[in-house]
C-alpha cells in the first residue's frame, strides 16, 4: 500500500460502514423487503469501487461483482454482502498495520521526498484493529 491508499481506504470503508448501518436498520424492521433502485445504484457503485480497491487478494467473493438491478436484492442480502466487505477491509487494514510503543500505524510505501525507513516505508498513525487476536 501507498500513502494515498490510506485516504482511499478511509473514505471507502467509511462509506461501506455508513451504508451497512443504514441498511441494517431497514433489515431489522423488514429483512425481506427489496432495496429500492435509487439506493441500489449507490450500493453497487460503492461495491464496484471496493472491488477495485480490494483487488483479488482481499475481495470477499471471486464470483460477486455487484447486485443485479433486474432482480432487486432484499435488505438482508445487502447486509450480508456488506458485512463481508467490512471484514475484508479490516483484514487488509490489519495486514498493513504495525504496533510500536503502544501506538498503531499504517506501514505503507513512502512517496518521493518522504522520510522512510531502510525499506522505503513510512508510518501513519491510526487506531487499533477492531478484531485483533491477542
Amino acid at each position: 500500500m501507498r500513502k494515498n491508499d490510506v485516504d482511499i481506504f478511509d473514505k471507502l470503508c467509511g462509506q461501506v460502514i455508513g451504508v451497512y448501518d443504514e441498511i441494517s436498520l431497514l433489515s431489522k424492521k423488514s429483512p425481506n423487503d427489496a432495496v429500492n433502485k435509487f439506493k441500489l445504484s449507490f450500493i453497487n457503485g460503492l461495491i464496484s469501487q471496493a472491488n477495485d480497491f480490494l483487488d483479488d487478494k482481499y475481495k470477499p467473493f471471486a464470483d460477486f461483482s455487484v447486485f443485479d438491478e433486474d432482480t432487486i436484492p432484499q435488505n438482508s442480502d445487502v447486509v450480508f454482502i456488506l458485512a463481508q466487505y467490512l471484514q475484508c477491509f479490516e483484514k487488509l487494514r490489519a495486514d498493513n498495520l504495525v504496533q510500536r510503543s503502544g501506538t498503531w500505524s499504517w506501514r505503507v510505501l513512502g512517496d518521493e521526498g518522504d522520510v522512510t525507513d531502510e525499506r522505503g516505508y513510512i508510518l501513519i498513525r491510526t487506531v487499533k484493529p477492531k478484531r485483533l487476536q491477542e
